[in-house]
């Protein structure tokens, strides 16, 4: 992890499709983000994808299969999210999203202090 900086390693974690997928309000947990990507209910610029960490590009469009936009756990979980992003845009009615750009750290609530996990990775 050398040459990383805390600013990148963030960007690299929103980036992923289990983080997405929670963040656009599809699951309720990043857990079950993953597990729902896992079992193939999500697509990426429409072809099912099933690997949880795979990176997203600014312009891909996520979306929920068309055989599971009936699921209780997405259906649940999208009529409980109410959180908007600014790197982020949800289509409700076709339940599809897409990546408009890169966060910048402002944009990300958590507080976390990704410095040190770029030290603890850099021994």
């Amino acid at each position: 992890m050398k040459g990383i900086t805390g600013e990148v390693l963030l960007q690299l974690c929103e980036a992923r499709l289990d983080n997405v997928v929670y963040r656009m309000g599809i699951a309720p947990t990043r857990r079950g983000a993953r597990q729902l990507v896992s079992h193939k209910h999500i697509t990426v610029n429409g072809e099912v994808v099933n690997i949880p960490s795979y990176t997203l590009k600014i312009g891909d469009v996520v979306g929920v299969r068309e055989k599971s936009k009936s699921l209780e756990a997405i259906t649940g979980s999208l009529s409980a999210s109410s959180k908007k992003y600014d790197w982020l845009d949800w289509d409700k009615s076709n339940m599809t999203g897409k990546v408009l750009n890169t966060p910048s750290r402002e944009m990300i609530p958590e507080n976390i202090r990704e410095q040190l996990i770029v030290e603890l990775y850099s021994k």
